[in-house]
């Protein structure tokens, strides 16, 4: 359920979910060009580059992945999460679909 806030100026309420509507993420590569892309360009943005605590980290905001009609596909790190997921999971079965762990 979202929380209603009060709009002071306006003195109508507004809905959590639209309050952030047209900001900027935190990161600047999470953010998805408006503009059309080529494999190739989205292939080579990072998301992350930077050191922590534990090393130097890098990542792409595209995971380019192959399908099986041999086309490309550029999977956004945030907002295809979830299909990124698949595709490693496909990755880590045998041809019998059992897990194959290295």
């Amino acid at each position: 359920m979202s929380e209603i806030k009060q709009n002071v100026d306006n003195k109508e309420p507004i809905k959590e979910e639209d309050q952030y509507e047209g900001r900027l993420t935190a990161n600047p590569g999470d953010r998805i060009s408006e503009e059309p892309q080529t494999i190739e360009e989205k292939a080579q943005q990072v998301a992350v580059d930077s050191w922590d605590i534990v090393g130097y980290q890098q990542v792409p905001t595209y995971f380019v992945v192959d399908n099986p009609d041999g086309s490309q596909e550029a999977l956004h790190h945030v907002k295809d999460a979830d299909k990124i997921s698949d595709v490693i999971r496909q990755a880590r079965v045998d041809e019998d679909g059992n897990r194959v762990w290295w």
